[in-house]
């Protein structure tokens, strides 16, 4: 693993404030370090806190676009939410504006004439709350202002017509996403309906004069009934949607972007099974059309110089030639662009955007670059929300959107290590990192001692791409990871030996709708715990797995109606979570339910436990707690600890037995020793 771009000055002058707050912690617990009161089992001291500090600290990105001279940065997971403009002559952030709603901004369009830039944000949850906005770049020292909401809660695409009319798509609520516009005129947003009941979500519009471009699909929750790649024109003069998808994107989850290139919409779409695929569509015609089949598994952020059309795929950039139709990989000299966000064009070079925070301007003929850090270049370097969270081998490690924070527990120091994806779980084994990465990036490794990069250690079906959670199989010396397959549905279960490099895959495990959420292992068994993204069907389900013979031994029902957030086993006795505060512990040695209870009030959605000193311990959203190892009963250690995670709770423990997970931002450690 490499140190990221991001890690500035600032960072380093954060790690090292740190590092001599852990020391005053150490002198003086009643500042840094702290007791809180928690109902002990017995009667033992409180438990001690220690602030780390901010877990993850970086410029988070999540969209770009070229507006004259000046590239607009939207944030991601950062606070405040807002959109920073790169200069790109000076190569220094000039402007700045901050928006009341949301956690990021996906989606952005800039007005034909170049004043106006409308964007739009994702969000926890909807409201009547705007999610529209628009900044006059006239006056950028103004703020943007909120212009309306779309019905549904994120917005994940916007296109401006050569009119003016803004057009929006997105998901997120309870149905199916609709095709949204705002006329500048009239400032009403409007509902242009919804062509695709099957469609979980839409990340792709297009528009000219005549059409509206739809572009959806089910690239989350997918599975079931719900659609594959849609693409719709929506006729602005009669009020209605015709289907234009080519026959060839039919395979593929989801459509993943859409523009106007001259005479033609490019559309591409985002591959599951299959590579993806780029069409060019006569907009004169929308039944002709050319199709070229992509490399890996997206293409989006298209741009265009000349006849060749330029476009980003998980690992790099690509360029779909005119001259010959076909599509290849830009030769960028070894340049790492991580997952990009943005790919403009101009006077003939790619500006391109990258979750690593920083732009690199590129000459697509030769692969010379010339990179600026966001962060060095006066973007705001905020505490982000984090993904999976190991701490062993004298370090804790946490992730974000591209980066890993590693902190020092000798020193306090804080570094950045640069990683692609999302580090979802992770394990710490004989002092190496093992990393479960989204998005179907496959298991990476990073040993502390060597000071290499980062590396994947194994690759899975890619429609198995979203890890959730991971285990330690000492016994058979495997790491094990639970998995879910966005687009498909259902799961799968990865094993990996770090002695033999070995590697396996199960594809659905506990049935053919039933996500792996949760794994827990004990004497050589794992114990895998299901969930479904879809409405109905089964869920919760508990399955005994055999990891080396890849065999089901036993199963059981929990019957709580919810799915599995989270396993933990402790003296013979599995204990269990749902992702609605349900909790149930299950005797291994009869396979019965031996004690169940609701704990909704502390654990309402996403939870995960461990054991560590002879008990189990749970951290939910909202409260850190423990369980007592002969009633069950629950005792909260930490109230309102009220983490911030992106995407589900996390707790480790040391080797010392330690606690690690988030209060608030920032990393904490908790000794509790309560008196049994």
């Amino acid at each position: 693993m490499t140190e990221s771009r991001t890690f500035t000055r600032r960072t380093v002058l954060q790690a090292g404030a740190v590092g001599g707050l852990l020391a005053a912690a150490t002198l003086l617990p009643a500042t840094r370090a702290h007791a809180v009161g928690a109902r002990p089992i017995g009667r033992g001291e409180a438990p001690t806190i220690t602030d780390l500090g901010p877990a993850v600290q970086q410029f988070g990105l999540m969209s770009a676009l070229l507006v004259g001279d000046t590239v607009y940065v939207g944030s991601r997971n950062i606070e405040p939410t807002g959109v920073i403009g790169f200069h790109l002559p000076t190569r220094t952030v000039t402007v700045r504006t901050e928006v009341a709603t949301g956690y990021s901004v996906q989606a952005m369009a800039a007005d034909p004439t170049g004043r106006y830039l409308y964007f739009g944000v994702l969000q926890k949850s909807g409201g009547p709350q705007a999610n529209l906005y628009r900044w006059d770049l006239q006056t950028p020292e103004s703020p943007a202002v909120a212009i309306g909401r779309i019905g549904d809660r994120d917005v994940r695409d916007l296109a401006v017509a050569p009119d003016g009319v803004v057009f929006a798509v997105g998901g997120g609520s309870g149905t199916a996403p609709a095709l949204w516009e705002y006329d500048p005129a009239t400032q009403q947003v409007l509902d242009r309906g919804i062509p695709d009941a099957g469609a979980t979500l839409a990340r792709a519009v297009a528009a000219t004069d005549d059409y509206a471009f739809f572009g959806a699909g089910s690239t989350l929750g997918g599975g079931g009934t719900t659609s594959r790649a849609s693409l719709y024109a929506y006729d602005r003069a009669a009020g209605t949607f015709a289907s234009v998808a080519p026959v060839e994107f039919a395979v593929d989850p989801s459509i993943r972007e859409l523009a106007i290139v001259g005479d033609r919409l490019i559309a591409t779409t985002a591959g599951a099974g299959e590579p993806s695929k780029a069409a060019a569509i006569d907009l004169q015609n929308l039944s002709s059309y050319t199709v070229a089949t992509s490399v890996g598994k997206t293409a989006k952020n298209i741009t265009a110089i000349g006849e060749d059309v330029y476009f980003a795929n998980e690992t790099g950039l690509l360029v779909w030639e005119g001259a010959s139709g076909a599509i290849r990989a830009v030769d960028v000299q070894g340049l790492d662009l991580g997952e990009i966000w943005g790919v403009d064009a101009r006077d003939g070079a790619l500006v391109v955007v990258s979750a690593y925070s920083f732009v690199a301007e590129i000459d697509p003929r030769t692969g010379e670059s010339t990179v600026t850090d966001l962060g060095e270049a006066g973007a705001p370097v905020s505490p982000q929300t984090c993904m999976g969270l190991a701490a062993g081998g004298g370090f804790v490690y946490v992730g974000g959107n591209g980066v890993i924070a590693r902190h020092s527990l000798r020193t306090g120091e804080v570094v950045n290590l640069q990683a692609p994806g999302e580090a979802k779980d992770a394990d710490i084994i004989d002092g190496v990192l093992y990393t479960g990465q989204y998005n179907a990036q496959g298991i990476w490794a990073y040993d502390p001692r060597h000071g290499d990069p980062i590396m994947r250690v194994a690759s899975f079906d890619p429609t198995q791409n979203r890890p959730l959670d991971t285990a330690w199989d000492d016994d058979n010396r495997l790491l094990l990871v639970a998995a879910q397959s966005d687009t498909e549905g259902g799961g799968s279960l990865w094993t990996y030996s770090p002695d033999t490099k070995a590697s396996t895959i199960v594809v659905n495990p506990i049935d053919d709708i039933q996500l792996v959420r949760a794994v827990a292992v004990s004497d050589g068994i794992a114990y895998l715990g299901g969930d479904n993204a879809q409405k109905t069907g089964p869920r919760g389900t508990v399955v005994a797995w055999d990891p080396v013979r890849r065999s089901e031994l036993w199963r059981i029902e929990t019957g709580l109606g919810n799915g599995i957030a989270a396993l933990a086993v402790r003296a013979g006795h599995l204990h269990g979570l749902t992702v609605r505060g349900g909790f149930f512990v299950i005797d291994l040695a009869t396979r019965t339910i031996v004690h169940t209870a609701d704990h909704r009030a502390v654990s309402p959605g996403f939870a995960a436990l461990v054991e560590t000193r002879g008990l189990i311990y749970g951290v939910s959203d909202t409260d850190l707690f423990r369980f007592d190892p002969k009633t069950f009963a629950m005792t909260v250690v930490v109230s309102d600890i009220n983490g911030g995670w992106y995407s589900g709770a996390h707790l480790n423990v040391d080797e010392r037995g330690r606690i690690y997970t988030l209060r608030g931002r920032n990393l904490v450690q908790i000794e509790d020793r309560p008196r049994r």
